[in-house]
Parts: C-alpha cells; sequence; structure tokens
C-alpha cells in the first residue's frame, strides 16, 4: 500500500509516510445510508518547515510559491470527492505530491526580449498605408 512506503515527490524529494498527517471527517454531499456514520473526507498534512526530506533551497522555494496554502509551515490537502475513504486517501496523497512537485519545479528560464524586424515594421507601415488608400478611394469627391 502507499502509505507504508515512501511517497515520491520528485527524484530527489521522497516523503518519510511518517510525516504525513491524517485526518478524517464526515464529508458532505450524496452518499447514501453511510454518509452520516463514515468519515470519508481526509486531510492530509505535511510540515514543509521541519521536514527533512527538503533541502534548504527546495523548502524556500516551496514556501514562496504555496504562499497562503501554508499555514505556520505545514502544508494541508483536502479530499472528500468519493464515498470510499480509501479513494479519498488516494485522492489526497495524489493532490499533495502534485502540488509540492509543482512548487519544487526550478523557475522558467527567463524570456529574452526581442526587437521586430525592419523587414516587418515596413510591411505593417505598407499595409496600414495602402488600407488608408482603400478607405480614401471610398470617400464622396470634393466638389
Amino acid at each position: 500500500m502507499r502509505e507504508t512506503s515512501k511517497v515520491r515527490v520528485t527524484d530527489s524529494v521522497l516523503l518519510d509516510p511518517r510525516e504525513l498527517r491524517w485526518r478524517f471527517s464526515r464529508a458532505g454531499g450524496p452518499g447514501g445510508q453511510g454518509v452520516n456514520t463514515t468519515d470519508s473526507r481526509v486531510e492530509v498534512s505535511v510540515d514543509l518547515a521541519g521536514s527533512p526530506a527538503f533541502s534548504p533551497a527546495q523548502r524556500e522555494r516551496a514556501l514562496a510559491r504555496l504562499g497562503d496554502r501554508v499555514v505556520d509551515g505545514v502544508l494541508t490537502v483536502t479530499a472528500s470527492e468519493h464515498r470510499s475513504q480509501l479513494q479519498n486517501r488516494h485522492a489526497a496523497l495524489d493532490r499533495l505530491t502534485a502540488l509540492l512537485r509543482e512548487a519544487l519545479a526550478p523557475p522558467p528560464r527567463p524570456r529574452r526580449p526581442t526587437r521586430i524586424s525592419r523587414g516587418a515594421v515596413r510591411r505593417r507601415a505598407a499595409a496600414k498605408q495602402q488600407r488608408s488608400q482603400v478607405k480614401q478611394l471610398r470617400r464622396r469627391p470634393d466638389d
């Protein structure tokens, strides 16, 4: 089962399952007879600030990118779309790893500014001039 082995976030980041904190509660919405008795809603939390799985640079990047989602250094993800607690556990874990993977990704290379070519500027001016000529020819002739 996934919860007993290390959780792979990236090639270099493996979360120990003991670092994950699980909470279960009743989920709202449809569910039939068991909706008021089963704790199918799942919350999984990981302490980003205190986890040894992240290097200092990774920790800083993740905390900066996740911003409002992190409260006191702890990232929490919720899943309640399935009727089964087990399915919600898998969904929450998948969501957590995807969120961390996205936050840990290196920033994109900065865009290198380019200039418009002289030919493109000339073509644009010529097209504008031609359009102006067409509109001028549509006008009523001066008497």
